[in-house]
Formats: structure tokens, C-alpha cells, sequence
């Protein structure tokens, strides 16, 4: 499986917006937390997780997530390609990575907050992999 956006939509009327995502199941999720990146230059990655999968949704702002399939975690080839989604609070889709893969999340705009969603609660594995934002040769 492969990173992909969970696409939602919005409706208006006369009594204002509803935004929404009906395709997204939350079903498997055990545990939901905020980024908050403390400007835009700062890029937080890269990490991810070789079991658990997560879910982002942009609540404020905009944000630039790539993705990586890691091929070893203990010595990652420096050749693996990515890909960029962006996410923005225009409509609520989601970004599921499944499990297998790293991230780097950054900030488009001031202010930005991404809710991110796991399907394991803290503490519940050791699964955390992190890998210097320059480790990479792309």
C-alpha cells in the first residue's frame, strides 16, 4: 500500500460551510495529537514508522508532507525517491501513510496545526524511526 489522500469536500448554503470527508473510516485509530512547527524553514522529519500507520489532516494553515518507503531501517539506501502531498484546510482531506514509510512535514503557512492520527496508542510498541533531515541525497 502506498501513501494516498483520502479526498474530502465542502458544502454551502445559506446557512454557512460544511466541510466534511465521508471515504475516511476512523475506525482504527487509537490516538490523535498537534504539530505545531515552530516556523516555516523548519522542516520536521525524517521519521515514520516500520508497523504503525498515521493519518494527517490540516486544521489550520497548510502543510508540505513527503513521503519515503524505507527499503532497510537500519541503513536506508540514500537513493530512495519520495513524494510530496499538500494538504490545506480548503477541503478536509487526509493523508494516510501507511506503515513502512517516513515523513518530513513542513509548515506553508503561519500558524499552520496538523492533527495527526495513529492506529497505536502510546507506548504500545517501539516503532519510532528517525533519520537526519539531510540523510538523504534528495
Amino acid at each position: 500500500m502506498k501513501p494516498q489522500i483520502i479526498r474530502g469536500n465542502s458544502h454551502s448554503d445559506f446557512r454557512g460551510i460544511l466541510v466534511f470527508n465521508n471515504d475516511y473510516n476512523a475506525a482504527e485509530v487509537k490516538r490523535i495529537y498537534f504539530i505545531e512547527n515552530k516556523s516555516l524553514d523548519f522542516v520536521r522529519g525524517w521519521q515514520g514508522h516500520q508497523i504503525e500507520q498515521r493519518w494527517f489532516s490540516v486544521v489550520q494553515g497548510s502543510f508540505k508532507i513527503c513521503t519515503r518507503a524505507i527499503d532497510n531501517w537500519e541503513n536506508p539506501s540514500k537513493e530512495l525517491s519520495f513524494e510530496t502531498f499538500t494538504l490545506s484546510t480548503a477541503t478536509f482531506d487526509l493523508l494516510h501513510v501507511p506503515e513502512g514509510y517516513i515523513t518530513s512535514i513542513q509548515s506553508l503557512e503561519e500558524n499552520s496545526r496538523l492533527m495527526a492520527m495513529s492506529d497505536y496508542s502510546l507506548g504500545a510498541l517501539s516503532d519510532e524511526y528517525r533519520f537526519d533531515i539531510n540523510y538523504f541525497n534528495n
